[in-house]
């Protein structure tokens, strides 16, 4: 995804920081980065918002329970597959 503005740091970049911007662990300068990007480019904040929304629900539901080690890495996986489906379409 680019919304076809020139930034600092690309948008395919932002988004597949997504997660790891939400769970804070991202060192000070990349966050800096992430954080202006997402101020300059509507289309990665709006993505960045769901992002946001999905991963408050399923802390919500879900936050009691126990999950498997390999869980988190099937996830991303799957979203970065199902990412690159929708790109290439």
């Amino acid at each position: 995804m680019s919304c076809g503005n020139p930034h600092d740091t690309d948008c395919k970049e932002v988004l597949d920081r997504v997660y790891t911007f939400l769970d804070g662990e991202l060192d000070d300068r990349r966050r800096s980065d992430i954080r202006q990007h997402l101020d300059e480019c509507g289309p990665c904040l709006e993505e960045y918002g769901l992002e946001k929304v999905v991963k408050q629900l399923v802390a919500k539901h879900c936050g009691c329970d126990p999950v498997p080690e390999d869980l988190r890495s099937k996830v991303l996986k799957r979203i970065e597959a199902v990412r690159a489906e929708l790109a290439a379409d």
